[in-house]
């Protein structure tokens, strides 16, 4: 008579995806970290690289069309950079998706652009996007999983904890909310310029309120929902 094999507990957390959790928790590895421990926000973002890559086809774009009044020379002017950073990423073996993300984004306000002729219409992807991140990350809030608890609990290897903690809870909520502000106020400020067609003010904010601001509240948020502990040993150092 054969004889019954025991039957194994089910493991609900390794029966999941088995490559997910491994993934995640080795999600903090690609960043740099100083002597303290903290995430380097300007390596995070891709260097001082990474952000002539992003500021520098918009702001040529802003100045070229400044000069001559010229959408298209313009639009060549910034499509030809974002082409060239793309080719040297692709040169370098770099991702398809790193290499050719910024020329795509380029092409797509090079078209939103050229459909209608206004040089206004090269920020409204731009303006669109700010609009969807502001309602994600609103929706993240309401439903108590904040966007930034999400990505930095990651980093912090807390993944699993820190929705159980409700002092962790509140410090990424308010840190999540820091970020929406940054969206509102984008679009507060964008919005009204680029119904009043001012290309230049607009390519100005735009640039401003871009990158620079993203990175400096990156850091701000960063700081902001330290543990207590991790506050008290860098004083200390």
């Amino acid at each position: 008579m054969p004889t019954e094999k025991p039957q194994r507990p089910i493991d609900t957390e390794s029966s999941a995806d088995p490559n997910l959790s491994s993934a995640l928790s080795q999600a903090g590895t690609r960043f740099k970290r100083g002597e303290n421990g903290e995430v380097d926000v300007m390596d995070a973002v891709g260097g001082v690289r990474g952000m002539v890559e992003a500021l520098l086809p918009g702001f040529l774009f802003l100045c070229v069309f400044i000069a001559t009044a010229n959408l298209y020379v313009a639009l060549a002017a910034a499509g030809s950079v974002a082409l060239v950073f793309s080719l040297v990423r692709l040169a370098q073996r770099g991702s398809l998706v790193q290499s050719l993300s910024g020329f795509v984004g380029v092409l797509i306000c090079a078209w939103s652009s050229l459909r209608t002729g206004d040089a206004a219409d090269f920020y409204l992807p731009g303006l669109l996007l700010n609009g969807l991140y502001a309602l994600l990350v609103l929706v993240s809030i309401v439903f108590r999983w904040p966007v930034l608890g999400f990505f930095y609990s990651f980093l912090r290897n807390e993944s699993e904890t820190w929705r159980a903690e409700p002092a962790r809870l509140k410090a990424y909520t308010v840190a999540t909310w820091v970020i929406f502000a940054m969206f509102v106020a984008r679009l507060a400020v964008q919005v009204p310029l680029y119904f009043a067609d001012n290309v230049p003010l607009l390519g100005i904010a735009r640039l401003f309120m871009g990158m620079p601001l993203y990175i400096a509240l990156l850091w701000l948020t960063w700081m902001m929902t330290r543990k207590p502990a991790d506050v008290a040993s860098t004083d200390l150092s």
